[in-house]
């Protein structure tokens, strides 16, 4: 081959060699980060650690032995790959990340091996209630500023906003059906296609169809008539729905089961657990 023809060549070779490196890159990829995550899961829970899900998650002491093993576990993954951000004097401690990182890792307790919220980039904690600006339209071309006090929320964007005293005080209560972070993480579960619409990814249309119709059927139920076990805020819309049942899934298991059991059977699909064995 003659000198010209090398030259000639020469860039398409070095493109196929790249185009090979980053093919291997992207196939490796989950491999490592497997990989990276059971060395993770593998060390020694923290004693300090402990003592902190004993004092701030008392959910947490409901699980049987093998999905305590397994929640601490998946808290050792999660803070080590999610940054928490503290917002207006904030500090983020051991015990903010360990009892928020808590609640995150429950609604993934039935999976041995989850994806911790790939779409979550960063958690941000306020000491209290904060405010939001929000914009409704009022038509006519005419927008009306409003301000909104919040304890927490999920943007599809990859942020959780958290209000710590809202945290603390929900979860200090495991049985009244009503904690902030379960609601705000089953949002980020609820956006795993980046809106929050009350259909979390479903495998198979059959599966898709049956959640479809339970939680279409249990959401106009609630609108027209007050329920029990759930609150009414989950009339407001079908994410909030979905977000509000979830709360009562983990907290109240036996009610929403009791009240709601084609709702609870989803749930307990979805989330690969049964609270009620607890």
């Amino acid at each position: 081959m003659s000198a010209t023809a090398v030259s000639a060549a020469l860039p398409m070779l070095l493109l196929a060699i790249v185009s090979v490196a980053v093919v291997a890159a992207l196939v490796a990829q989950p491999w490592l980060t497997q990989r990276r995550r059971a060395r993770l899961r593998a060390r020694p829970f923290p004693a300090a650690w402990r003592r902190i899900l004993r004092r701030r998650v008392p959910i947490a002491a409901r699980l049987p032995p093998e999905l305590q093993l397994r929640l601490k576990r998946h808290i050792q993954a999660f803070i080590a790959e999610k940054p928490f951000i503290g917002c207006q004097g904030q500090a983020i401690t051991d015990e903010v990340r360990v009892t928020v990182a808590a609640h995150a890792c429950l609604l993934l307790v039935g999976h041995a091996q989850p994806d911790y919220y790939p779409r979550l980039r960063q958690i941000l904690v306020y000491p209290s209630a904060f405010v939001v600006n929000r914009e409704r339209a009022l038509g006519g071309g005419l927008v009306q500023a409003q301000r909104h006090t919040l304890a927490g929320e999920s943007w599809a964007q990859g942020q959780v906003i958290l209000a710590w005293d809202e945290v603390l005080a929900s979860a200090a209560d495991p049985g009244d059906g009503r904690n902030v972070a379960l609601h705000e993480f089953a949002h980020q579960i609820d956006q795993d296609t980046g809106v929050a619409d009350g259909q979390p990814w479903r495998p198979g249309p059959n599966a898709r169809q049956r959640w479809s119709a339970v939680m279409g059927a249990a959401f106009d139920k609630l609108r027209s008539e007050p329920s029990a076990v759930i609150d009414r805020y989950g009339a407001s819309e079908p994410a909030e729905f979905f977000a509000v049942v979830t709360e009562v899934f983990f907290e109240r298991p036996q009610a929403l089961a009791a009240e709601a059991p084609a709702v609870y059977a989803e749930l307990a699909r979805l989330y690969r657990t049964n609270p009620m064995d607890w």
